[in-house]
């Protein structure tokens, strides 16, 4: 158990913290950098779904036969929805459209930049934001952890070279809007505690039976799903018309088999 959470201290709240500590050396951020990076976050989002979670639920509900089957398929929906209601939720209360246009809408920068009074309820906002990526992640790295101590440590790795773009990406317009470094750092490295609930939670699920851990792998898929192809890519195409989004997806997909079939 202290293995499963102390990764996932590392991948969620070191990891968050890396991205954070690299734009507080280095500067302002750009937005090509961060749809590189984040690009290839989304290849290895979609390795840990279609070469672990997924075929591991599938694996899990075998005795099920066909049931087992369309259980799996309910729990990918689930996931889905689950992001897709709080995403919509989290856009009515910071105000934003549907459709963010650049990475500034993407992460709700307008509440951040436009004073320290906002600071609170900014912090609030991103948090939220962050915690729909966060969770599902965690879930998978707590229910994977409990089932096989290899699989939770391929998905703590990749969720955490995954969170390190996230972080730098927030970090920018926290420090433009004249909040110090170190308190953005701090701020940045709370929003990925976060991912500690959804381990946690995922822990006790994976206590309770070889169906439920199968069901919380496609819950999980699902949601990384929903991120990647409906907000990941999307908002990358859009900052960096060039073909460098597709190449770098791919490069995250392929380190993400050799990874998983090394570990």
């Amino acid at each position: 158990m202290l293995e499963i959470i102390t990764l996932s201290i590392l991948a969620g709240i070191i990891g968050m913290g890396v991205g954070s500590v690299l734009t507080a050396m280095f500067g302002g951020r750009s937005d090509k950098l961060i749809s590189i990076f984040l690009s290839f976050a989304g290849g290895v989002m979609l390795s840990i779904v279609f070469i672990d979670l997924l075929p591991e639920a599938l694996e899990l509900m075998d005795e099920l036969e066909f049931f087992g089957f369309v259980l799996t398929t309910v729990g990918l929906i689930a996931g889905v929805l689950l992001v897709l209601v709080s995403n919509n939720i989290m856009d009515k209360i910071s105000k934003s459209g549907k459709i963010h246009s650049s990475f500034a809408e993407f992460f709700h920068e307008g509440e951040v930049i436009s004073g320290k009074s906002s600071l609170v309820r900014s912090g609030m906002i991103m948090l939220f934001a962050l915690a729909l990526h966060n969770i599902p992640e965690g879930l998978a790295m707590g229910v994977a952890g409990v089932h096989d101590a290899s699989l939770g440590y391929t998905i703590a790795l990749l969720i955490g070279f995954h969170n390190i773009p996230e972080g730098m990406a927030i970090s920018a317009p926290l420090i433009a809007g004249g909040i110090s470094k170190l308190k953005t750092i701090v701020l940045v490295m709370l929003c990925g505690a976060t991912t500690l609930l959804g381990t946690i939670a995922g822990i006790i699920i994976g206590d309770v039976s070889e169906v439920a851990v199968a069901l919380s792998f496609a819950i999980a898929s699902g949601a990384m799903l929903y991120v990647v192809f409906s907000e990941i890519l999307p908002h990358c195409i859009i900052n960096n018309k060039d073909r460098l989004p597709t190449v770098f997806i791919l490069v995250g997909i392929i380190l993400g088999m050799l990874f998983s079939g090394i570990v």
